[in-house]
């Protein structure tokens, strides 16, 4: 039989679609690329070449949502006959996609590589070769992930690790080792590829015992079975699932036991492991656990513990009481216990936790260390060169104090979070004037026209146009910007941006600018869309405009019908039930759609900000996390006693989305004052956290 066939004309979609029935009867897996013709691609043997074309006026846009609602119905033959519609227009690329997407399993790495070549440069050649990585390294075909591998050029997390397992056990383990620390030592919730790489890295020759140990220390303490049982057997100490399932029933059991038997490697092991489980249960129960057995060592000829033990059993319950602060609120004794863990190696989690811990209550020694304790590359962040001169400033010696001011000066250079608080720190002050204030940045004709000629910009701005499904735009937008940026093309940036904000596409102009370092366009990233309203119902509420204006951007991005996973709508993202709660307050009737409406929603958020903000003793920084988490969270996560500095607060709100919310919202609004006229330095702003009672 045959495997390849031949035609002359377009198949209808009945055709395609038989001949894909027949060939899985007769049990012959044939790729809608082998049946239509490995040369058949839509012109495939046309080379896909984007030429200085202004491509504005391009048909193929026609057919992209009628092919969009074929694939997903997986009407191959469909999605064919468009392909060869659209020609060699912009957007034959989709139906392309689409059709081999649609059982990517089956496909060849011959049929992915064509179809990146023959889309070169396009971001569905990369996603086409990215979603195969990922399809084949979760069936384990590892060659065939590495036949791709090198079309992938900005893969996400889960797209790395595709790509890292195809490598890990192959001739060039290299390739895989370069992302061992993103993936080795981590505990938090990572994608499913990540977590088989980790547990694959196991075997790779260029993981040392010592790695092995240290991986084996953080699943001990997450109480990882499956891992646990096989590094502990390459290191030579197996230990077998029987004994962790006891010590999960009942971890006590174990800790009695382990006080009358002779010390061993193993039973080292399985202490920290009974301890991690005492501490899932009750982190107290936990530390009077170790406590105790610590001062029944220190009586002891022989310490039943080893250093070593002792060290990480108290890094155990130090990490797990930092998961607790929104419960139990935030406590010294996770400085302490962290204090008491040194000695053994920090993975990137337990350092920015001792970190964490440290800063909310000023151990700025301590801070020192768990900053130290960081790869070279993180202590570079912007975040961590901030709170190490904080803590330089509070315990250093004169040199330390002027080391200190040198950071602040070089942070300064930024208009970020942590250049508005450096640049407080050294007496500057901002102005928005130096980066242009509200003038639009000059665009000349030629690089206007350029936009259009871009393929990947005309591909983002025609389906904006044409109403497409927003998600197809922007990440043709994304990509077009990154693809710019790599070039250094930051007049086209500039351009596109310019279009884009005429057009009233506000989010992707601020993505563009937001996303380079060496352009200043606050016209572009920081616009005022309805400033008459916005500063109207701001001055009714007696809040800041800039601070409304600081929301409103973290949390639209001026996209008025913006929809999130959880139901928040509008400019101001308000949920139904707060909305109802603003309306009952206003004596008005609720209405969702009038809710949704660009006014009422600002008027509704302004309202409920001052509502906020009045409920957390007039504070901006408390109401912003407030406006995030719920005003409840926010006052969890005030002090319990004495004021703290804003800074300090924001730096350990527990959940990592306020907290970065927070940060943007007062860099934001920091930026807006300017441009409004008022301004107010960010640390002015911030002010203080008084305590919670």
């Amino acid at each position: 039989m045959k495997t390849y066939l031949e035609f002359s004309r377009p198949l209808s979609s009945h055709n395609i679609n038989a001949l894909l029935r027949q060939s899985k009867k007769y049990g012959v897996v044939v790729s809608a690329i082998s049946i239509l013709g490995l040369g058949q691609v839509a012109c495939a043997q046309q080379s896909y070449q984007p030429t200085a074309t202004n491509y504005s006026n391009d048909a193929s846009i026609t057919y992209f949502n009628q092919a969009a609602v074929a694939a997903k119905r997986g009407d191959i033959g469909a999605l064919y006959n468009y392909e060869q519609m659209m020609g060699n227009g912009l957007f034959a690329v989709y139906p392309a996609y689409w059709r081999l997407n649609d059982d990517l399993e089956s496909q060849s790495s011959a049929a992915i590589a064509q179809f990146a070549r023959q889309y070169n440069g396009s971001v569905m050649a990369e996603k086409l070769a990215a979603d195969y990585a990922e399809t084949k390294a979760r069936s384990g075909d590892y060659a065939a992930v590495r036949q791709v591998a090198n079309l992938v050029i900005n893969a996400d997390d889960s797209e790395k690790c595709a790509i890292g397992l195809g490598y890990n056990q192959s001739g060039d383990t290299m390739r895989t080792m370069a992302i061992k620390d993103e993936v080795w030592l981590t505990t938090k919730k990572q994608p499913d590829l990540c977590v088989r790489l980790a547990t694959e890295l196991n075997s790779n020759p260029m993981i040392s015992n010592q790695d092995r140990l240290e991986r084996l220390k953080r699943m001990l303490r997450v109480g990882k079975t499956g891992d646990i049982i096989a590094l502990s057997s390459r290191l030579g100490v197996p230990i077998d699932y029987a004994s962790l399932a006891e010590i999960q029933l009942n971890p006590n059991t174990f800790l009695n036991r382990f006080k009358s038997q002779p010390p061993s490697q193993l039973n080292q092991y399985l202490y920290l492991y009974a301890i991690g489980r005492m501490a899932d249960k009750s982190y107290r129960e936990a530390a009077a656990q170790l406590n105790y057995d610590v001062r029944e060592d220190s009586m002891r000829i022989q310490p039943l513990l080893t250093d070593a033990t002792r060290q990480y059993a108290y890094r155990i319950i130090g990490v797990k009481r930092m998961n607790y602060n929104t419960d139990d609120g935030f406590s010294n004794e996770a400085v302490e216990w962290f204090r008491q863990s040194l000695g053994q190696p920090f993975n990137f989690e337990e350092a920015e936790d001792y970190a964490q811990a440290a800063i909310r209550f000023g151990q700025w020694a301590d801070l020192v260390t768990a900053i130290s304790s960081m790869s070279t590359e993180t202590q570079k962040e912007s975040i961590w060169q901030y709170w190490l001169a904080r803590a330089y400033e509070q315990v250093g010696d004169a040199s330390k104090k002027s080391l200190a001011k040198q950071m602040y000066q070089t942070l300064a250079r930024s208009n970020d979070y942590y250049g508005l608080l450096a640049k407080d720190k050294i007496g500057l002050r901002y102005n928005a004037a130096e980066q242009g204030g509200q003038r639009m940045p000059v665009v000349t004709d030629y690089d206007r026209q350029r936009v259009m000629q871009d393929p990947n910009f005309a591909r983002a701005f025609t389906l904006y146009d044409a109403g497409a499904e927003r998600g197809y735009a922007n990440r043709e937008w994304n990509w077009a910007v990154k693809k710019a940026r790599d070039n250094w093309d930051n007049a086209l940036i500039i351009a596109a941006a310019r279009l884009a904000y005429d057009k009233g596409w506000l989010d992707r102009a601020i993505y563009a600018i937001d996303s380079t370092d060496t352009i200043n366009a606050l016209a572009l990233s920081h616009p005022m869309p309805y400033q008459d309203s916005v500063v109207r119902y701001s001055q009714m509420a007696g809040i800041d405009p800039a601070w409304a204006y600081g929301i409103m951007r973290q949390e639209s991005r001026f996209v008025s019908s913006a929809r999130s996973g959880v139901g928040a709508s509008g400019l101001m993202q308000i949920m139904p039930a707060t909305a109802k709660y603003i309306a009952r307050n206003l004596g008005e009737p609720y209405s969702s759609s009038r809710a949704n409406n660009g006014d009422t929603n600002i008027r509704y958020g302004t309202w409920y900000m001052s509502d906020i903000l009045a409920k957390l003793n007039y504070q901006p920084v408390l109401a912003t996390a407030g406006y995030n988490a719920g005003p409840n969270k926010a006052k969890r996560w005030q002090p319990n006693y004495g004021q703290l500095a804003a800074d300090q607060y924001v730096e350990t709100i527990a959940y990592p989305e306020t907290r970065n919310y927070v940060k943007r919202v007062m860099e934001n609004a920091t930026i807006y004052s300017s441009l409004l006229g008022h301004p107010i330095p960010i640390s002015q702003r911030m002010g203080v956290i008084p305590a919670s009672f």
